[in-house]
């Protein structure tokens, strides 16, 4: 059954806007996951995204289990490599880091991943995944060994999002890094859904409600946040003040 990327896909018709948490199974603080899971739910997050460059922990499971308990939004895999994949969660994205030539990264990891896969209930969404130049070198370079695209090439940046449509992926993932000190441009954004049929998804380097807000005003129809809510769990406190 596929029920999160039509819901995805409906949620655009209506010009709905979705927003999905990151969380990073090796940066979860245990003695305070209860607390993680109280904001969570009152966030206005529609997703949870679960993963990272690296994933050094062994109780993803566990942690997904966790979450499933006193959380209803969809989880959804955001993994780096296969060993990453838990069939605890709802779905994956079936990621291809189609901005860099790293063929591990653009089929390998993929072909890899099919018997993990066919041995869950997941529901797999293709992913075409762009990474943005963001001002330093984030987990994702490093480990993909791949350079990002150049922010200020918007049009290559456009044609190769659109080179990921064709190709047949259901989402375009723009993405400037965790802990990026720069967010992906507004006009790249914007030109880039302009130019797209399918969802786009949008994260990295978006510190504040506001950068949300301006994604979102851009054309995004997903923005995914990590780091600022990692070292704010208030970070969706009507009460909190911070400056984009």
């Amino acid at each position: 059954m596929t029920t999160i990327y039509s819901d995805i896909l409906k949620a655009k018709a209506k010009n709905e806007k979705l927003l999905a948490i990151l969380l990073d199974p090796d940066k979860i603080v245990w003695s305070t996951l209860e607390d993680l899971i109280s904001k969570i739910n009152l966030s206005p997050a529609t997703h949870i995204f679960i993963g990272g460059s690296l994933v050094k922990t062994t109780i993803l499971d566990e942690l997904i289990v966790r979450l499933k308990q006193k959380i209803t939004l969809p989880i959804v895999l955001f993994p780096g490599n296969p060993s990453q994949i838990s069939a605890e969660a709802d779905a994956i994205l079936f990621l291809s880091l189609i901005s860099g030539r790293n063929p591990d990264y653009l089929i390998e990891h993929q072909v890899n991943a099919v018997p993990i896969l066919k041995k869950t209930n997941l529901e797999i969404i293709s992913t075409g995944y762009i990474l943005i130049e963001s001002g330093s070198e984030t987990a994702v370079e490093r480990v993909s060994k791949t350079k990002p695209l150049d922010r200020n090439n918007i049009n290559y940046v456009v044609q190769t999002a659109q080179a990921g449509e064709m190709s047949g992926n259901k989402l375009i993932y723009l993405e400037a890094g965790s802990g990026a000190k720069k967010a992906v441009p507004l006009e790249m954004i914007k030109k880039t859904a302009e130019n797209l049929a399918i969802p786009l998804v949008v994260g990295g380097g978006i510190i504040a409600l506001q950068g949300i807000e301006n994604a979102y005003a851009a054309g995004a129809d997903i923005v995914v946040i990590g780091t600022a809510f990692e070292k704010d769990i208030n970070f969706f406190n009507p009460n909190t003040t911070t400056n984009d």
